[in-house]
């Protein structure tokens, strides 16, 4: 569609109903009328075809032992998560989606993926530890829950029971009440 046998009241009619729900600067104004300008006039016209990415490296040696390399712009390192996101502004998703790599392919090089992976296993991690796993119950003991109650023994008085409960607890610690601020001195901050 030619520009010039646009009209200009449609223009001004999308203009005035974009405004009226969103803030808008008077500086921002004509931007507003030159972008719905033209976006009419690129109405019923084949899309512009998008540019081609080419890769700074193959795809094939943008993973290597000890470090990985960035598609876009050949930055070499151990990882590349930061990277895509602070440089590119991508997740790990969209960086694999914009270059069409495979959705397992790695953003971590090999080598430090491994050492990071023996470290966590050397330090414990993954793993429950023995304190928190339960044995297993018995099937007798699964079948019949109140066989596993054990009977707890009663003191002779409640009098008894209620001193043993109150040497038993830890004294609790004394609170600090905050002073008013507003009888200090404004200077010295002293009461």
């Amino acid at each position: 569609m030619n520009t010039e046998e646009i009209n200009p009241h449609l223009t001004a009619k999308i203009v005035v109903s974009y405004v009226r729900h969103q803030r808008l600067g008077p500086d921002q104004l004509s931007d507003l009328i030159t972008s719905v300008r033209r976006a009419i006039g690129q109405l019923g016209q084949p899309p512009e075809p998008e540019e081609v990415l080419t890769p700074a490296v193959s795809v094939r040696r943008s993973v290597r032992q000890d470090y990985v390399v960035c598609l876009g712009c050949g930055y070499r390192g151990k990882t590349l998560t930061r990277h895509i996101a602070m440089r590119h502004s991508l997740s790990g998703d969209e960086y694999r989606q914009r270059w069409g790599l495979r959705s397992n392919h790695p953003l971590t090089a090999p080598a430090y993926s491994e050492h990071r992976s023996t470290m966590a296993k050397a330090l414990g991690f993954g793993r429950k530890s023995t304190t928190e796993v339960d044995p297993a119950p018995t099937p007798a003991a699964a079948a019949n829950p109140k066989a596993r109650r054990t009977p707890r023994s009663r003191p002779a008085s409640k009098s008894e029971g209620v001193a043993t409960k109150m040497a038993s607890r830890p004294t609790p610690a004394r609170k600090r009440h905050s002073r008013d601020r507003s009888r200090r001195h404004p200077v010295s901050g002293r009461a």
